[in-house]
C-alpha cells in the first residue's frame, strides 16, 4: 500500500504531524508526504518519510501563489498512492486538497472535515474540541486506521552534532524570531532576557534564519553567542539538542525542541489558543497573557498598541521559567 500524508503549512506544522507519519509508516509500504516549500526542510527530518512531494498550495500560507492551471496538473499527474490523510489545523479545509488527490486517482482519503464532502472523503471525522495539533492528527490516523504505534510524542532523525558551533559547555538557546510579528517578543526584551540569562550564569546561544542576522546580532550582543543564519534545520535541530532548555515564541523551534526532547519556554502569544499549539510532550512553561484581547484572533499582526500579551513578559520571568526547568530536570533526574 502506498500512503501519502498531506500538510501544506509551515515548517513547524509539518513536525507537529510526525506522530501520525510514524502510525501511517507502521502499516503502508512507502509513506510519501506531501507539503509546501516551508514545510518540506522538516518534512526531511521525519521519521517514516520515504518520499516527498513539495507543492506550494494557493489557499495555504502567507504568501499564497495564484493559481495555475499547469501547476495543478503537473501534482495531480504527480501523486501515486492508494490511500491519503490530509491534515490541516482547526481552522482550514482539507476539501481542496482532497479534490486535488481525488482527480490524481487516490482511492481512500481520511480528513478532518466540518464541511459537507461529498464524494471527496472516505472518512470524514470529526476532531475532538480542545485537543492538541498532535492529538488530532493521531486520532484521525487512527479512525483512517492507522493506530498508534509508540507514546505519540514529536521525534525527528539523530540530528548532526554541534558542538563545534555552541562551544563546550553546557547553554540555553532564545530564538527571538517568530513566522509572523504578532508572536514574536520585542528585540528589546529578547536582547534583555540574554543579558539576565548571562547575569544568572547561563550562556546564552541564539539562532535565527538566514534573514533574521541583524535581529541575532542585536539580542546577543556582548552576553550572547550568535548562530544566527548559521545553522540549517538538522544543525539547529543539533544546537537545540544540545541546549539545556530552549526560550522560544509559538513558532517552528518550539515544535523542534521538543522533537530533540530539550525543554522550553514558551512566550506563547494567545492569537492562537495555547492548548492546540504549546511544546508537546516535553516540560514546558508557558508565558504571556493568555486572556489578552487578540487571543483567538488569528492575528499576524498584533492587534493591540504595544503588544501587551509578550511585553508583559521581562527577562526576568524568563530567567525564573528556565530555572524552574532546569531544577525540575534535575529533580526528575535524582528520582
Amino acid at each position: 500500500m502506498k500512503a501519502l500524508v498531506a500538510r501544506l503549512d509551515n515548517f513547524g506544522d509539518v513536525l507537529l504531524a510526525g506522530p501520525a507519519v510514524r502510525a501511517v509508516a507502521a502499516r503502508a509500504d512507502s509513506v510519501t508526504m506531501l507539503c509546501g516549500p516551508r514545510g518540506a526542510p522538516a518534512a526531511r527530518l521525519l521519521p517514516g518519510v520515504d518520499d516527498i512531494l513539495v507543492w506550494d498550495a494557493p489557499w495555504v500560507g502567507f504568501t499564497p501563489p495564484p493559481v495555475g492551471r499547469g501547476e495543478v496538473e503537473l501534482l495531480i499527474d504527480t501523486v501515486d498512492a492508494d490511500t491519503a490523510l490530509i491534515l490541516t489545523s482547526f481552522h482550514q479545509s482539507p476539501l481542496p486538497t482532497a479534490l486535488l488527490l481525488r482527480l490524481a486517482g487516490v482511492g481512500h482519503i481520511a480528513a478532518d472535515s466540518e464541511d459537507y464532502p461529498g464524494s471527496l472523503l472516505d472518512v470524514r471525522h470529526h476532531r475532538a474540541p480542545h485537543v492538541h495539533e498532535v492529538e488530532a492528527a493521531l486520532d484521525l490516523a487512527g479512525a483512517a486506521g492507522f493506530p498508534r504505534v509508540d507514546d505519540g510524542r514529536l521525534r525527528v532523525l539523530p540530528p548532526p552534532h554541534t558542538a563545534g558551533a555552541t562551544g563546550p559547555g553546557p547553554y540555553v538557546v532564545l530564538h527571538p524570531g517568530a513566522s509572523v510579528p504578532a508572536r514574536a517578543w520585542s528585540p528589546q526584551r529578547s536582547a534583555e532576557a540574554v543579558r539576565e540569562l548571562a547575569a544568572a550564569g547561563h550562556r546564552v546561544v541564539v539562532t535565527g534564519g538566514p534573514d533574521e542576522r541583524d535581529l541575532t546580532a542585536h539580542v546577543a550582543g556582548e552576553h550572547g553567542l550568535d548562530l544566527g543564519g548559521r545553522t540549517d534545520a538538522p544543525e539547529l535541530a543539533g544546537v537545540l539538542a544540545g541546549a539545556a532548555a530552549v526560550v522560544t515564541g509559538n513558532t517552528a523551534p518550539a515544535h523542534l525542541a521538543a522533537a530533540v526532547g530539550t525543554p522550553v519556554v514558551s512566550l506563547f502569544a494567545p492569537v492562537v489558543p495555547a492548548e492546540r499549539w504549546r511544546p508537546y510532550g516535553v516540560p514546558y512553561v508557558l508565558l504571556g497573557d493568555q486572556l489578552a484581547p487578540c487571543a483567538d484572533s488569528r492575528a499576524r499582526t498584533c492587534p493591540v498598541p504595544g503588544h501587551p500579551c509578550l511585553e508583559s513578559v521581562t527577562g526576568h520571568d524568563v530567567v525564573a521559567a528556565v530555572e524552574k526547568l532546569l531544577t525540575d530536570e534535575q529533580t526528575a533526574g535524582e528520582s
